[in-house]
């Protein structure tokens, strides 16, 4: 780990980027690049990239909750749409031209499939009125459903045309709208909230050694702003 933070410092140094950011990291992980980054002067990463939509929650909103809480890390959302099953493409099957029936996403198509697979599509079915309701498409929605989460900062769009993004960015506005009670309303049709972190705290968590790391970032950030204002 030490040796990656020092090569992204000395990529920073040398003026080739201003930041740097992780992709599928765990809350361990993070944290010990901050531990090695205080421990050396060194630069910390700013951002963890994560899958994040209606149908993979878990990982953002309860086992990296405290982390982004703690070191204020930025998230950067990838997959809104969770391989284009949340645009609503897929509600009839898998048509033609579609991603799924491409030869090398075999997965994808079994996946669609599935049991669950029918399953998440009969709850979209359900996430569509609600869209119908705000005047919005389902892609929208559940963009705009992202944005709205807290721990989330920026979503990584994919398009594979020009009207298709601007469709997508047009679900900004949109954000606005999704009320806490609109939001309760999701909750319920998509059925997979994860339990509250008291109920299911995370268990990174029990890990002594991160444990330790977290005491020490809130004793260090408490110690900073003190000396700010003395």
């Amino acid at each position: 780990m030490e040796e990656i933070v020092r090569a992204f410092t000395f990529v920073i140094n040398q003026g080739w980027a201003m930041y740097w950011g992780t992709s599928r990291w765990t809350p361990t992980e993070i944290m010990e690049s901050y531990a090695v980054a205080r421990q050396f002067n060194l630069i910390p990463p700013t951002a963890e990239q994560a899958e994040y939509n209606m149908f993979h929650r878990d990982k953002v909103e309860l086992h990296m909750h405290e982390i982004y809480t703690k070191i204020g890390v930025g998230t950067i959302c990838w997959s809104p749409l969770a391989s284009g099953i949340l645009s609503g493409k897929y509600d009839d099957g898998v048509p033609i031209y579609s991603r799924a029936a491409l030869k090398n996403y075999g997965w994808l198509k079994d996946k669609i499939l599935s049991e669950e697979g029918r399953k998440q599509q009969a709850r979209l079915r359900e996430v569509a009125v609600v869209a119908d309701r705000l005047g919005c498409s389902l892609a929208q929605l559940a963009i705009a459903w992202c944005l709205r989460q807290e721990a989330i900062h920026c979503v990584l769009l994919g398009a594979t045309s020009v009207d298709q993004l601007y469709e997508n960015l047009q679900a900004l506005q949109y954000v606005p709208k999704l009320t806490p009670s609109l939001m309760n309303e999701l909750d319920k049709l998509l059925g997979n909230k994860p339990l509250s972190r008291k109920e299911h705290p995370p268990r990174v968590i029990n890990n002594p050694r991160l444990r330790k790391w977290l005491n020490e970032i809130e004793y260090f950030n408490t110690s900073f702003i003190l000396s700010e204002h003395e």
